[in-house]
């Protein structure tokens, strides 16, 4: 039976990996940890049901929260009180990369997003990703496929023109 103190090791030893996963979704820090938040939320009323490795049971209510909140949300412009940067120095290319990456994940279905950060960003197996998001690895295998097929023609993507 889990208890209190083992809920609170878990979320010790595994709430900045799963900020992370939630960033990599949603690309906002403050909607990744409010989305951590609601499914650290939700893994606590039913911890006591969930088995000895609870990363499958807690990542797939992420992924879940995260996808109803993406079908509510309004697409609309968001305001800012900063001008964006013009072209950065050559010094800064890495982090210019690390946005041309950030957008074309953005622009990938959820679903896609979901499967390429659980893959290549938390390193998980197929068969834990189709647990997580509840559906066979054929599935896993294919919107990787097709969401890594959708990354090489984006024309931001082309690392041979930079």
């Amino acid at each position: 039976m889990r208890d209190r103190a083992d809920f609170e090791r878990y979320v010790e030893q595994r709430s900045s990996r799963l900020l992370r996963t939630a960033y990599l979704l949603c690309r906002d820090w403050a909607t990744a940890e409010d989305l951590t938040q609601t499914a650290l939320a939700k893994a606590w009323l039913a911890w006591r049901r969930i088995g000895d490795n609870p990363d499958a049971y807690v990542y797939r209510i992420l992924v879940n929260t995260h996808n109803s909140w993406w079908r509510r949300m309004w697409r609309r412009e968001v305001p800012t009180g900063e001008l964006p940067e013009s072209a950065a120095p050559d010094g800064e290319r890495s982090a210019d990369d690390r946005d041309v990456l950030r957008v074309a994940l953005a622009g990938l279905p959820p679903g896609m997003r979901a499967v390429l950060v659980l893959r290549y960003f938390e390193d998980l197996s197929d068969p834990e990703i189709a647990a997580i998001l509840g559906c066979s690895e054929v599935t896993v295998r294919s919107q990787a496929s097709r969401a890594l097929a959708k990354l090489r023609v984006d024309p931001a993507m082309d690392w041979s023109r930079r």
